[in-house]
C-alpha cells in the first residue's frame, strides 16, 4: 500500500505541493488528477522516489521513501507519460535491461518475460527495435517495464495515451486485473478512462487535494432532490408550472429541440421532487417523456471542482445552468 503523509515539496518561496496526506490500500485502484501546474506530477514524481520532498513522509509497503529508498523502489513499477526506451535496443534487449537494473533473478526472467509480454500483448515485437515501434506499442512495452518484477503498487502515468479504442479497452481490463492484487495509481487527463478503472479519486488543485472521493460518489448530484426532466412543452412553460410549487428551488434548461425540453430540476432543503414533477405536469395533461436522477460524469465534477463550485457537501450547479 502507499502511505502520503504531511507531503510538501517548495521551489525556494514557491509550493508545489502542500501538505496532502492520503492513503492508498492494497486491491485498490486510485484516480490521481489535476489541471497543468497543479502538483500532480511533482507528487508522482516524489512517489516514486524521482524527487525528494521538501517535508512529509512517503511509505511504499511500509517502507519508507527517504530513509530506505532503495527497498520502497524495489515494491513499485512506474510507467511515465513519455516512454523510458532505448531506440537502439530490441524490444527484448531493453526488456532485459530493465531485469537486470531491477536484478530479477535469472532463473525467473524467462518465465516472467513469457507472462509480461502476453499480459501487455508484445510478444510478436521482441525481435523489433524501440525506435521502429508505433506509439501504441511504445506505450506498451513502457508498461512492461513497469511491471518487470512484478511489484506490489504500480504508478502509470498516461496509461492509454496514443491507443486505439480496442487497445485502450485491452489496457482497461488489464489494469483491472492487475488491480485485484496490488495497488495503482493512475494520472490520465482522459477522465472516463479513471471512471472506468478507478475505485477512488483525488483530485489537486494548486499543490492541494481539492477532493477526495469515489467515482459513484462524484458522480451523484443530489439524488432525488435533483432531476432531469423531458417534457413535451417549450421552456418557459415547463420553468412557470414548476415554479407554483413551494418545493422546487430552481430549474435550469439542459436543452430544447423538437417541442421537446430536458430540464434540470433542484429542490429546497433536499426534498425529494419526483411526486410533484409528475403531478404539475400531468395537471397540465402535458406528456413527460423522461424522468430520471440528475447525474454528473466526472468531467462535470472535475471542471465545477477546479472552478471552485463543487465540494463534497454541497454541490453547485455549473455556470451554464444558470
Amino acid at each position: 500500500m502507499i502511505e502520503v503523509k504531511n507531503l510538501t515539496k517548495k521551489y525556494g518561496s514557491f509550493t508545489a505541493v502542500d501538505n496532502i496526506s492520503f492513503t492508498v490500500g492494497e486491491g485498490e485502484i486510485l484516480g490521481f488528477l489535476g489541471p497543468n501546474g497543479a502538483g500532480k506530477t511533482t507528487t508522482m514524481n516524489m512517489m516514486t522516489g524521482f524527487i525528494s520532498s521538501s517535508s512529509g513522509s512517503i511509505k511504499i509497503n511500509g517502507f519508507d521513501m527517504l530513509d530506505d529508498a532503495l527497498n520502497a523502489k524495489k515494491q513499485l513499477g512506474y510507467m511515465p507519460d513519455v516512454p523510458p526506451l532505448y531506440g537502439d535496443m530490441t524490444v527484448r534487449e531493453y526488456l532485459e535491461f530493465v531485469f537486470d537494473i531491477k536484478k530479477v533473478k535469472k532463473s525467473d526472467r524467462q518465465t516472467m518475460l513469457q507472462n509480461i509480454c502476453a499480459l501487455t500483448g508484445i510478444t510478436p515485437m521482441l525481435t523489433r527495435l524501440c525506435s521502429h515501434l508505433s506509439k501504441g506499442y511504445k506505450q506498451r512495452v513502457s508498461l512492461a517495464q513497469a511491471l518487470v518484477g512484478m511489484p506490489d503498487v504500480l504508478i502509470l502515468d498516461e496509461p492509454t495515451s496514443g491507443l486505439d479504442p480496442k487497445q485502450i479497452i485491452d489496457i482497461r481490463n488489464l489494469i483491472k486485473r492487475l488491480g485485484e492484487h496490488r495497488t495503482i495509481i493512475i494520472s490520465s487527463h482522459i477522465l472516463s478512462e479513471v471512471s472506468a478503472v478507478c475505485d477512488r479519486v483525488i483530485i489537486i488543485n494548486e499543490g492541494k487535494i481539492a477532493a477526495m472521493d469515489t467515482v459513484e460518489n462524484f458522480s451523484k448530484d443530489g439524488s432525488a432532490s435533483k432531476q432531469i426532466v423531458s417534457v413535451k412543452c417549450g421552456f418557459e412553460e415547463a420553468k412557470d408550472i414548476l415554479s407554483n410549487w413551494n418545493a422546487v428551488d430552481k430549474v435550469y434548461l439542459k436543452n430544447e429541440e423538437e417541442g421537446v425540453s430536458t430540464l434540470k430540476v433542484v429542490a429546497k432543503e433536499g426534498k425529494d421532487i419526483r411526486e410533484i414533477i409528475f403531478a404539475a405536469f400531468a395537471q397540465r395533461e402535458i406528456p413527460i417523456i423522461m424522468l430520471k436522477d440528475a447525474e454528473n460524469s466526472l468531467e462535470e465534477a472535475f471542471l465545477n471542482i477546479i472552478k471552485g463550485e463543487y465540494t463534497p457537501e454541497n454541490k453547485k450547479p455549473s455556470e451554464d445552468e444558470e
